[in-house]
């Protein structure tokens, strides 16, 4: 994966986590006096990913400042920035003219061990515009789930009011370079809500690489303490 650049998606203003937002990014979050997004980094580093492209927006130059070009950081780093609110695929848009074929997306709010030379078995496996990592886990309420066939994605189901089990996206993406040109430029767009139900609709192969290892979604309190407990029994290095 040392030639496929890592998007990840660091422009959300956190509003279920106000102690964060007021200052910073959701994915700037403290946790044992890191940000957040350097554990993300570090494990993206640790598999092999050398380039990052991170899609800011809120508070943007607090990442800026921090990160400057990845110096400290082991990566390449450049940052783009929104000029206004554009979703999550409106901000993958921006970042289309420094990506060759492939891309790797992430969430910059989830924490995910993901296997990513097993995530591109699968994604030629199954010839994929777009391939998945996701994780079974015993509320998926929240979340929503999947529904597949194998390896291959079928639908989404809306999430549930009451708690059960089920396969959720876990917010780790490998995509075709096609995937992001047909982003509409310039205006608001879900990932989640709009592209990737679009793509089954069109019968584009959609895959699901399913991930055992940890997976935490910093996304609301109770995730972000969860993260924090963890993060000293996790075997991140960091430069």
């Amino acid at each position: 994966m040392s030639s496929v650049p890592a998007i990840i998606l660091v422009g959300g203003a956190g509003t279920r986590l106000p102690e964060v937002s007021a200052t910073r990014p959701k994915p700037m979050a403290d946790v044992r006096g890191r940000p957040f997004l350097e554990y993300v980094l570090a494990w993206l580093r640790a598999s092999g990913v050398r380039e990052v492209i991170l899609c800011a927006g809120y508070k943007a130059e607090v990442i800026e400042a921090h990160f400057r070009a990845g110096a400290g950081f082991g990566l390449r780093i450049r940052t783009v920035r929104e000029a206004e609110p554009l979703g999550t695929a409106g901000a993958l848009r921006l970042a289309l003219p420094f990506v060759g074929e492939r891309a790797l997306v992430l969430n910059g709010d989830s924490y995910v061990e993901a296997n990513l030379d097993e995530l591109a078995r699968v994604h030629e496996d199954c010839h994929a515009l777009a391939t998945l990592v996701a994780v079974e886990r015993p509320d998926a309420s929240r979340f929503g789930r999947l529904l597949v066939d194998g390896a291959r994605l079928r639908a989404f189901e809306e999430k549930r009011p009451s708690p059960e089990p089920g396969l959720i996206n876990a917010g780790v993406y490998l995509l075709e370079r096609q995937v992001l040109e047909d982003i509409p430029a310039g205006r608001a767009c879900s990932f989640e809500r709009e592209v990737l139900p679009a793509l089954l609709a069109s019968g584009a192969s959609v895959a699901v690489c399913r991930h055992d290892g940890y997976f935490e979604d910093i996304g609301v309190p109770e995730g972000l303490a969860a993260f924090r407990a963890a993060a000293e029994r996790l075997s991140i290095k960091f430069q």
